[in-house]
């Protein structure tokens, strides 16, 4: 019995959790920001890449 009142006075654990939770909402955050960033960065790119086509075509 005394070992569950220790378990359950103990915060260690808890704070382990907290910083736990914090770290995979973060990484959550992160990965939907980098998803929206390459997908401007390829349109980007496309768009450079057909304009840059349709130069060379118009220069012939």
């Amino acid at each position: 019995m005394q070992f569950f009142r220790k378990l359950l006075k103990n915060k260690v654990g808890a704070t382990a959790i907290e910083y736990g939770l914090i770290a995979a909402l973060i990484a959550v955050a992160c990965v939907g920001i980098m998803s929206q960033l390459g997908d401007t960065l390829n349109n980007t790119f496309t768009t450079v890449d057909t304009k840059l086509t349709e130069g060379n075509t118009k220069g012939q």
